[in-house]
């Protein structure tokens, strides 16, 4: 059974502050992702096996471990899903990268598949699926259920802001998969965005806005 994980380190909360700010800008706010992103995977990736070796180091030999067990994946929803990869990566650099590509139906607010492109071996990875948003949980859903049909059992959601809605949507249809969350916003408005939130990540991202 999955959990839900907010995460309230000092660290992060404090990043958090400056990201929801209107006066940051584009090249703050995504390196402000990046780092945010970077400590989450710290914390979500508390819990991967380990085996004991040992390194002969320039004294002696030292008793070490190192990761075993399934290897990675991180599979960024499009576009803003991006913006969390980098520094994931930087920590764990052998781990390969998936992409999904969603939108949301401004009438329906239901989301749509227009890419999907996953590693030949996903199948037998443990899959972070990273996007800074969980607002109606939508789209992480429908990127879950993509990765399950391939044959993926160990599936970590990670979102820096997540609504009360979207997390119930994860929990209902993904009771299995973990969710960590930065924080735990108050709602959705009329028009699906998360309240107070940060604005549109995607466009905060990459300046389109």
């Amino acid at each position: 059974m999955g959990e839900l994980h907010v995460m309230d380190h000092p660290l992060i909360q404090h990043k958090l502050s400056i990201l929801r700010s209107e006066r940051t800008g584009v090249k703050e706010f995504r390196e402000l992702v990046g780092e945010i992103a970077a400590l989450m995977c710290y914390e979500a990736t508390r819990d991967l096996p380990t085996e004991d070796i040992e390194v002969k180091t320039p004294i002696a030999v030292a008793k070490a471990r190192v990761l075993s067990g399934k290897k990675l994946a991180v599979v960024p929803i499009l576009r803003a899903g991006l913006g969390m990869v980098d520094t994931i990566i930087d920590l764990i650099p052998s781990a390969k990268v998936g992409h999904i590509g969603l939108y949301r139906d401004p009438e329906t607010h239901e989301p749509v598949k227009y890419y999907c492109k996953l590693p030949a071996d996903i199948s037998e990875r443990r899959v972070f699926v990273v996007d800074p948003m969980l607002a109606t949980g939508g789209s992480a859903s429908a990127a879950i259920q993509f990765l399950k049909e391939e044959g993926c059992r160990t599936i970590t959601l990670m979102n820096i802001i997540a609504a009360p809605e979207g997390a119930a949507v994860i929990r209902r249809d993904h009771p299995d998969v973990e969710l960590y969350v930065a924080a735990m916003d108050e709602k959705l408005d009329e028009h699906a965005y998360i309240v107070p939130g940060l604005g549109d990540a995607g466009d905060r991202v990459f300046g389109t806005k």
